[in-house]
């Protein structure tokens, strides 16, 4: 006969177990139960280029760049199947991540020509289906930086927008509708018919930065005296009138900086810029943005931060927003100060 106040030690071991387990539940970035609960999306650029490995455990998605048009106008070829393959074997150890083949990118060309023939576009459509099925891929992201705008040094038409709009039609009907077709698009939500294509896509990616060099801010939330071309605001706002749902919509964020050229490169990943000497740093709090001044108190660049992306997060809660993405992975510190910041802003 036990007496009655004694503890049993396998039970009390049972509760401490799972004392254990809730507590690592709650501090822990367990994705499979945030997603569920909160179904955003925080999407993450992985470059060809980059051999650092991403953690899923701070993503839902992958989009993995980049694939181009190939040559002959009629189907996809991929940047470093190697990494690409590697990166889609992390579905192994965390199935809920999704990885996507992000086709295109800023000086990738030959789309101009590849949808504006009805042959060659149907083709590359089911080349997209080939190569979802033969990488283990969730899906395709289309990222033409322009239709109709040959800035980056690609070929464009006057007809490239009603073009994009069946080239994304073709590319649904090839992969099927289980499978995921986003879009990148420029801040401004120029170039496309968002409108004849919502229904057809399962999300946009916009690119909200590289709107302005200083002395001006490329990715402000909202507008001040030192933004540059388009905040995020408008940028949302822009996509929204455009004709794609609030709800369809994902929030760009850039883990570089953009220097002026002459006190600091034009480009520097937010891993870098955090051992820059002599400049003092400044907070733009109607803007939301930081930034750093020389010693002329000139603004010599603008950046992000661990702040302004936790007030981006919640303007992204505030509209209904699908979610954060950023460009790209590699840019962040070691100890992945911002994906941090992105992840606990968004799936919180």
């Amino acid at each position: 006969m036990k007496p009655k106040n004694l503890v049993n030690p396998r039970r009390l071991l049972h509760v401490c177990l799972m004392v254990i387990s809730l507590w690592l539940m709650a501090v822990s970035p367990q994705r499979s139960w945030a997603v569920e609960k909160h179904n955003k999306v925080v999407i993450a650029y992985v470059t060809s280029w980059s051999t650092v490995m991403p953690d899923p455990a701070y993503l839902t998605h992958i989009n993995y760049a980049f694939g181009h048009v190939n040559d002959s106008f009629d189907g996809v070829r991929i940047d470093n199947e190697t990494r690409l393959k590697s990166i889609t074997d992390l579905k192994k150890k965390h199935p809920h991540l999704k990885v996507l083949l992000s086709i295109g990118g800023w000086g990738s060309g030959r789309f101009s020509e590849m949808a504006a023939d009805i042959v060659h576009r149907e083709k590359f459509a089911k080349d997209c289906a080939r190569v979802v099925k033969e990488f283990k891929l969730d899906g395709i992201d289309i990222d033409w930086e322009y239709p109709t705008n040959s800035s980056a040094g690609i070929s464009a038409g006057e007809a490239d927008t009603e073009h994009f709009t069946l080239l994304m039609r073709d590319i649904r009907k090839t992969i099927g509708k289980k499978k995921l077709l986003t879009l990148a698009s420029v801040s401004s939500g120029q170039y496309i018919a968002f409108d004849q294509i919502k229904n057809d896509v399962d999300f946009v990616n916009i690119m909200t930065y590289d709107s302005g060099n200083p002395p001006y801010h490329h990715a402000s939330l909202h507008r001040s005296a030192l933004s540059g071309r388009t905040t995020c605001a408008e940028a949302v706002k822009a996509h929204i009138a455009a004709g794609m749902p609030a709800e369809k919509l994902v929030l760009g964020i850039p883990f570089y900086g953009r220097g002026n050229k002459t006190d600091i490169k034009g480009f520097i990943d937010y891993k870098d810029l955090l051992n820059l000497q002599g400049f003092e740093q400044k907070w733009d709090d109607v803007a939301k943005a930081h930034y750093l001044v020389n010693a002329e108190g000139t603004l010599v660049l603008t950046f992000e931060t661990p702040e302004s992306i936790a007030l981006k997060c919640a303007y992204v809660h505030e509209l209904g927003l699908l979610g954060a993405m950023y460009w790209e992975y590699a840019g962040d510190t070691e100890g992945g100060v911002l994906r941090d910041a992105v992840y606990r802003g968004i799936i919180r």
